[in-house]
């Protein structure tokens, strides 16, 4: 298996930055598989700046549904780097599909990589109970998504304030 790593923390943590170091540190192509949905200009913002804070060097690979099939399609160029799994969580949930087996093929594909994988996820338990069911079902199935890739990477580091903390 190749070494998975998980990057998680809250929103704007600098966790994707620091996710993108940790994958520029790393020998073979670089290649960024985007789970964002680029439908309203703030989205279409939020992109723009990873890009340019990327800079050129990286293949983009879009796919907000099918993550096990993106990794396996470049699974041997290089290492990957996936942001984010929050927004993939979201994209299932608000399409009304199924995520736990959606899950179920993310863990195999991850557990069948050769080249690294490095994953973005935000961490959207620490606050309050969210007020309406949606909400809820959201923040429990993040916290389950991310307890579940978390217990078969490699590492798993959290950000607080541009500071990663190693947790595994």
């Amino acid at each position: 298996m190749g070494h998975v790593i998980l990057v998680t923390g809250g929103a704007r943590s600098g966790k994707s930055s620091h996710a993108e170091a940790r994958v520029a540190a790393l020998p073979g192509e670089r290649v960024y598989i985007a789970t964002a949905r680029p439908e309203d200009d703030e989205m279409r913002a939020r992109i723009a700046h990873h890009i340019a804070r990327r800079g050129p060097g990286w293949l983009t690979l879009e796919e907000p549904f099918d993550l096990a099939g993106a990794l396996d399609r470049t699974d041997g160029r290089g290492p990957r780097l996936v942001d984010c799994l929050t927004l993939w969580l979201a994209n299932l949930m608000f399409a009304d599909r199924d995520w736990s087996p959606e899950a179920d093929l993310l863990i195999a594909a991850l557990a069948r990589q050769n080249s690294p994988v490095v994953l973005v996820s935000n961490e959207v338990g620490m606050g309050i109970v969210p007020e309406n069911a949606l909400a809820r079902a959201f923040r429990d199935a993040q916290g389950w998504l991310n307890q579940r890739v978390a217990a078969m990477a490699n590492e798993v580091e959290f950000v607080v304030a541009g500071l990663p903390l190693r947790l595994k």
